[in-house]
């Protein structure tokens, strides 16, 4: 069974690991996923861009997008129990996201020590997919976001605040540029905006970029 790999991926060892174990790999330009066996759209995810993703919400819009495929898997790379939790997030936000993938999203969760290891699986896989029957599976898309919803998306990439209270925002404030102008009283008029994140994303406005 090919394993077709988004060419974003293709300075990655676990390409090369991939061809080192005999794979047939073929280098496209994915839509959706980094790597995609048969039916199955795989998301790969070293320990840094998990948190990251986890923390600017693009990882929740990327398990939607998966959502086109017949199944989908998330490999987290170089899982460390003492690194994921000495990244600067609280413990319990990082289960709380996992939980979140397994139960909200039915996304299934592999750890991988390294990009060797997660080569090996995806060897595995595409062995294990190649005896039975299968479609290749390109027709999934970006998906295509309205301009209330790229608004709201903006603002989630601000520390503390999700999509409930990014609503609230562009519905008290009527513009994202409001938003952006308001000052810290007027922010803390948004009851579930507390004084401590709306101070928060004053200084991520205002601050310099040095």
């Amino acid at each position: 069974m090919k394993i077709l790999i988004d060419i974003h991926e293709k300075n990655s060892m676990v390409v090369s690991e991939l061809v080192e174990l005999g794979s047939e790999i073929e280098l496209k330009s994915l839509a959706v996923s980094d790597y995609i066996i048969g039916e199955v759209a795989i998301e790969r995810k070293a320990i840094s861009d998990f948190i990251s993703s986890m923390i600017n919400k693009r990882l929740a819009r990327q398990l939607e997008e998966m959502k086109q495929f017949k199944k989908s898997l998330l490999i987290i790379e170089g899982y460390d129990q003492k690194d994921i939790y000495d990244t600067g997030v609280h413990e319990n936000a990082i289960r709380g996201m996992i939980l979140s993938i397994l139960l909200d999203f039915q996304v299934p969760i592999i750890f991988t020590k390294d990009e060797d290891d997660t080569a090996r699986y995806l060897s595995v896989l595409a062995k294990r997919l190649e005896k039975e029957p299968q479609e290749i599976s390109l027709r999934a898309k970006k998906r295509v976001y309205s301009l209330k919803e790229q608004q709201q998306i903006i603002l989630e990439g601000f520390p503390g605040i999700g999509p409930s209270l990014a609503k609230e925002m562009l519905k008290k404030f009527g513009s994202l540029k409001n938003v952006m102008d308001a000052s810290l009283e007027n922010l803390k008029e948004i009851k579930k905006l507390n004084e401590k994140k709306a101070k928060i994303f004053r200084e991520i406005i205002e601050k310099s970029y040095k």
